[in-house]
């Protein structure tokens, strides 16, 4: 590979671009001509996911699509972003053993307490080992830098809230895949503006975002033959890698005093991180709070989760998918718009406005029946 980027430079063509360029053509098609030969094994030995009380589809549908995304991911960043992997030696390792868990889950269903073992190993892995942590809260709830402890427990847990909060909105086509989607977009613009020195996470975002583009052809698809779901292997690995980006982000506006690193500030950029996240931790939050008032566990399946109050409305899987993701990028336009304003005060905005996202749905489902009751 450093061959052919010297061969571009000497030809004067911008390697940044071309990386940009093959590394979305070349996950994109990976993924696009994996997933067919996934469909056909998934049908021939019955590896399908079975409706259930809690499913929001009627037929049998193979649910292994994680896989080709993995696949796909991890050999393009491996090639046209592989500066990641030499500078972050925990990342692939991480990717594979949630590969193996996802896999695992998917298949056979594993006991939760395996999957949060397997979640902390993977966790601490890029944590610890990576050193890919929240170093500082920027001021939220008066709080700056952290002590390492303190900051490695942090980042561990955010990285396991964010991997299972991923897999909870994985409840219907597209919401998951298209909230990936724009939260890579997101995060890359962001990186591109800040300079060559974070160009490899600007190819690693175009990279998810081809991937899994190529997988909602398929899970978007109004053929039963096409469908696919990308199960927990994909929502795990999407949920890692997001969590991965925006630590990234975060990390960026601490002065490390790096040589040839340009120096940047910006007090909200925990806050920015987590509108960009808003919808899996709102999501999470309100049916964890939800089941604890019902006095129910945290962890016993429900249908509280917002695309589940959408399709009671009777809209459809698309646009229930794309209403919420509508009004999510509402809640990161508005930290964009006032970013320069105190750190606290956005945060409790946009938490008010992620959860108000939640309940949109609830006061036009009474609104309709007290009309239905009226007439």
């Amino acid at each position: 590979m450093k061959n052919f980027e010297l061969f571009l430079t000497q030809s004067g063509v911008p390697i940044f671009y071309v990386k940009i360029g093959l590394g979305f053509l070349f996950s994109f098609l990976i993924t696009f001509s994996s997933v067919p030969t996934i469909i056909k094994i998934s049908r021939r030995k019955n590896l399908m996911d079975e409706p259930g009380v809690r499913s929001s589809h009627l037929r049998k549908i193979p649910n292994l699509g994680g896989i080709a995304i993995f696949y796909s991911i991890g050999i393009s960043a491996s090639i046209f972003a592989y500066e990641l992997f030499d500078l972050y030696k925990f990342l692939f390792a991480s990717l594979v053993i949630l590969l193996y868990i996802g896999v695992m889950d998917d298949i056979v269903v594993m006991r939760a307490y395996k999957k949060l073992v397997a979640q902390i190993v993977v966790s601490s892995l890029i944590v610890i080992g990576s050193d890919i942590r929240i170093r500082s809260l920027f001021g939220i709830f008066g709080i700056y830098e952290m002590e390492y402890l303190i900051s490695i427990l942090f980042s561990i847990t955010t990285f396991i809230i964010l991997i299972n909060a991923f897999n909870l909105i994985d409840g219907i086509d597209g919401l998951a895949g298209g909230y990936s989607m724009i939260c890579s977009a997101l995060f890359g613009i962001s990186y591109y503006r800040l300079g060559e020195y974070n160009y490899p996470l600007v190819v690693l975002s175009v990279i998810i975002i081809g991937a899994v583009l190529a997988f909602l052809y398929y899970n978007l698809s109004n053929y039963r033959t096409n469908k696919i779901f990308m199960g927990d292997t994909g929502s795990m690995l999407l949920g890692f890698l997001l969590a991965f980006t925006s630590i990234c982000f975060i990390d960026i506006f601490i002065d490390k005093e790096l040589p040839n690193v340009p120096k940047y500030h910006l007090q909200s950029a925990p806050v920015v991180a987590v509108a960009i996240l808003i919808l899996p931790i709102v999501d999470t939050l309100n049916v964890i709070i939800i089941r604890l008032a019902n006095k129910k566990s945290p962890f016993d399946a429900d249908k509280n989760h917002i695309h589940h109050k959408l399709l009671k409305l009777n809209l459809t899987h698309r646009r229930s998918s794309f209403y919420i993701i509508v009004y999510y990028l509402f809640v990161v336009s508005v930290a964009y718009y006032f970013r320069h304003i105190n750190v606290n005060l956005l945060l409790g905005i946009i938490i008010f406005l992620g959860f108000l996202g939640a309940y949109i749905p609830d006061f036009i489902y009474i609104l309709k029946n007290n009309k239905k009751t009226n007439n």
